[in-house]
């Protein structure tokens, strides 16, 4: 495992740029294995959850090239097995994505429980729901074992919660299901867009894309593409917080302004000076007051992908802000080992924190539990006095592209220590 020790206090400026969306890129790999044909993917992100995604998809039989680079082909003529390896699968929520491409090309999955960030209070309910709907049938074994011998059938389906993953889930086994299929209460997120805008360049008829019914037309056989990815707005929000609370300038290209907007009008509100223009996301030095609340929820809402980071800023904003993530449990429990750094906060309960501020943190040690978390306490620690050591560094790594090339860049003092 690796650290990352911080000299905090520095103010960054300077551009960064951000890849491909990790939540499409993990859906698109899956969908690769629909088809015998090379699918190519541009923009992909170089980030530890896309390696684990590929190395799974080699290890059921594909061929996928330009792994650690921005551009991956796949092709997979042959699924091998229907058993995803299981060290591969605990290190990744997202190879419940497998679930619907093995039912399709093998009529039977055998899949492990998927890892990641928080996997025991996470559950896949939902999309074990729609596959079932679709006509796969539970089966004896440990994990999650489903087979469809006689292949997967079109279906109307109102999903129990608008789940991402979920969503993805529905959409990659309705494209080579037999039929017509309706997915009620869908998630509405950019990432699940792209998914269907990818499944259509396969050959797959959708319409409803981006909204929450979402018809989708199944195809026999579907044929491979090409993708360019959208940007993260994740990614581009986090870099905004990094140059708010250093109080620098921090310029962030390669996302898109429909996206990144959910996360500005937030910033906006705990007073960071940013803008987005001609596809550049800027941020200037900034007098930062509390926001009152903040509260998570579906998109277009705010992200609970970035209620970590806004809750670290609030520690240097004017004020008090009460944040509420209702959708995780577990994101801000990591952040109350930030009062060992002299933040005021106070946990209410496992969803909502009170922030009052500013304070002036103090480098420490720190623990990232999580790959978000992670990501917030190395903004705490860019902005406390002293150093800090943020290890294991691998969990941020997870989903942010060269991380620490990229702090570096914009003139931060780390060293990543292995």
């Amino acid at each position: 495992m690796s650290t990352l020790l911080i000299e905090g206090g520095q103010r960054l400026s300077g551009r960064v740029h951000v890849e491909g969306n990790k939540n499409s890129a993990l859906p698109l790999l899956a969908a690769c294995l629909l088809t015998q044909d090379e699918c190519v993917l541009h923009n992909v992100p170089r980030i530890g959850d896309v390696e684990v995604m590929a190395r799974l998809l080699l290890d059921l039989g594909a061929e996928v090239d330009g792994i650690g680079t921005t551009t991956l082909r796949v092709r997979c003529p042959e699924i091998l097995k229907d058993e995803p390896d299981p060290t591969l699968v605990g290190r990744l929520r997202g190879s419940v994505l497998l679930l619907g491409p093995l039912l399709a090309r093998r009529g039977r999955v055998r899949l492990a429980a998927p890892g990641g960030d928080f996997p025991v209070r996470r559950t896949i309910d939902t999309h074990l729901a729609a596959l079932k709907g679709m006509g796969a049938r539970l089966a004896d074994g440990p994990g999650h074992a489903l087979d469809a011998p006689d292949g997967l059938t079109g279906v109307s389906i109102f999903l129990d919660e608008a789940s991402v993953t979920g969503t993805e889930t529905a959409l990659l086994a309705a494209a080579c299901a037999t039929g017509r299929s309706e997915i009620r209460h869908a998630a509405t997120e950019p990432h699940v867009a792209e998914l269907c805008r990818f499944l259509e360049s396969m050959g797959a008829g959708i319409t409803g894309a981006g909204t929450s019914t979402i018809q989708v037309e199944g195809v026999a056989r579907r044929h491979g593409t090409t993708h360019t990815l959208w940007g993260d707005y994740i990614d581009a929000g986090s870099w905004a917080v990094i140059g708010a609370i250093t109080g620098g300038t921090v310029e962030v290209t390669g996302a898109r302004a429909q996206d990144v907007e959910v996360c500005a009008a937030v910033l906006r509100r705990l007073g960071v000076q940013i803008t987005f223009e001609d596809g550049l996301l800027q941020v200037e030095p900034s007098q930062l007051v509390g926001a009152g609340r903040i509260t998570t929820g579906l998109w277009p809402s705010f992200p609970s992908d970035l209620v970590s980071l806004v809750t670290v800023l609030a520690t240097q904003a004017q004020g008090s802000t009460l944040v509420h993530d209702w959708m995780y449990e577990l994101r801000l429990f990591a952040l109350d080992q930030m009062s060992g750094m002299h933040a005021d906060l106070f946990l209410c309960d496992p969803h909502r924190i009170i922030v009052s501020g500013p304070c002036r943190l103090r480098g420490r040690s720190l623990d990232s539990r999580d790959l978000r978390s992670g990501m917030s306490l190395i903004a705490a620690a860019l902005t406390a006095d002293g150093e800090s050591r943020v290890s294991p560094l691998e969990t941020v790594e997870r989903g942010y592209s060269r991380l620490v090339e990229r702090l570096q860049s914009l003139g931060a003092r780390v060293t990543k220590l292995t």
